[in-house]
């Protein structure tokens, strides 16, 4: 019978028969393609991994925020099952069929506001953020896009510009497309050394005076921001951000482009993370990892003049907005709108151990986030705010020993995020938080 919670049944981890596969990673598989926690999995469901070897690993991960409402739900299961027994692929742009529609309508029916009605179905993240800066440019027809200082939008090209990180994502790839950073809202380590809210929010208004320079003057297309930074270390703005952004963006005849490929799909508490925050509406919504459940699929939803102005086959691929991946997400919307009045109970007790762990050791210097998407920051010097990469990922791999899996980022490698189900069961987050308060002692002893 498999375990419930995280058990640990193997001398060392990883067990041997993850060390042989690991073996024969190395023999054929690219060392550029690189590995967080080299145990081999056999089987997921809910909140749990089971390794080859018998071990059951708490999953802290959700496949960087894919499974929201953890691995293989019944319906997603049976509505995959049911669609691939009548047909897996013909080419939406060859041969139409209904799911690619019906997905299109519900992504319409969930935007954050009426206006984003029309969309494009891709199959990841990368691929969406991409096409949205095509559309951008098409409707504008200006050359360049502005992303922020700590984003992360994908590893294709025009995605791997907008990404701020240089190592390992960008070194060695260029030149690049024509993209430019702005400051974002990261209040723990302020670019501009004020304090909230007494600064008024001044890191938007000098993206405006910055806009406003004669070399920006009528060429950035589009500004591309992350409502909640993930890669960058799951940092949260003030709330009057985006509000100013999007008014800068309209400003310079520009757009907005909202990323919520991780920080979507319920994660946040609300179905777009950007639905927390009044006055602001994106021109176009970027979504992928947890709308499809497990599955390869995104999608960019915007006005309708906007999804319109490009010509006839401009957009499209093979592979996008796959019948079999519709389905899926189709599904999974319905689990997440059902699930979404738990996220505030999963958020009341991940940030009251948090905090816990913050009052009891000196190198948590900051804790946030945002419903089922929490991190906290570790540094060796709380005045000084010093990185401590080298406890983050010693954090990381003692709690591998025990039985949980964990994501570390951040631009200074120093930052632990979270991402459970947004319905993991108490017991699991209990045990969850306990083995990270058990790590953190272990990497950070003496």
């Amino acid at each position: 019978m498999a375990a419930k919670k995280a058990s640990i049944v193997t001398a060392e981890v990883p067990g041997p028969k993850s060390v042989e596969l690991g073996k024969l990673k190395d023999k054929y598989v690219s060392k550029a393609i690189s590995i967080g926690q080299p145990v081999y999995i056999d089987k997921a469901s809910g909140s749990l991994f089971y390794d080859v070897d018998g071990n059951t690993f708490i999953d802290m991960g959700s496949g960087i925020g894919v499974t929201n409402v953890g691995h293989a739900p019944k319906e997603v299961v049976a509505a995959v099952k049911k669609q691939a027994e009548k047909f897996m692929h013909t080419c939406f742009m060859v041969t139409p069929y209904e799911g690619y529609v019906r997905l299109a309508e519900k992504l319409a029916q969930v935007a954050p506001h009426p206006g984003l009605s029309k969309s494009a179905i891709f199959n990841s993240g990368a691929e969406a953020v991409e096409n949205s800066v095509k559309i951008s440019r098409h409707f504008t027809k200006r050359p360049a896009a502005f992303s922020f200082v700590h984003a992360f939008h994908g590893r294709t090209m025009l995605a791997m510009a907008l990404t701020s990180k240089e190592m390992p994502y960008k070194a060695g790839f260029g030149p690049l497309p024509e993209t430019y950073k702005v400051d974002f809202a990261y209040c723990y380590r302020c670019p501009l050394n004020m304090t909230y809210p007494g600064c008024g929010v001044a890191c938007a208004d000098k993206i405006d005076e910055t806009w406003s320079k004669p070399e920006f003057q009528g060429r950035v297309a589009c500004l591309v921001g992350e409502p909640i930074a993930g890669e960058g270390g799951f940092i949260v703005p003030p709330k009057e951000f985006y509000a100013k952004i999007t008014k800068i963006c309209k400003k310079h005849g520009a757009l907005y482009v909202d990323d919520e490929i991780q920080t979507g799909a319920g994660r946040t508490g609300k179905m777009w993370c950007i639905q927390h925050w009044s006055g602001v509406e994106p021109d176009i919504l970027v979504s992928g990892k947890g709308i499809g459940g497990g599955f390869p699929i995104s999608a960019c939803t915007g006005r309708p003049e906007i999804m319109d102005d490009t010509q006839a086959g401009g957009l499209g691929g093979t592979f996008g907005g796959n019948p079999v991946g519709c389905a899926a997400a189709l599904a999974q919307f319905e689990i997440i709108e059902k699930s979404l009045k738990n996220v505030p109970k999963v958020n009341a007790y991940l940030t009251k151990r948090l905090n816990e762990m913050q009052q009891k050791f000196q190198v948590i210097g900051d804790v946030r986030g945002m419903g089922a998407m929490m991190a906290i920051e570790l540094v060796s010097d709380r005045k000084a705010k010093t990185p401590a990469a080298k406890e983050a990922k010693a954090t990381k791999a003692a709690a591998f020993k025990r039985g949980m899996v964990l994501l570390t980022c951040g631009t200074y490698d120093n930052v632990i995020r979270m991402h459970p189900s947004m319905i993991m069961p108490d017991e699991i987050l209990e045990q969850a938080m306990d083995i990270l308060e058990e790590s953190l002692g272990e990497a950070t002893k003496g």
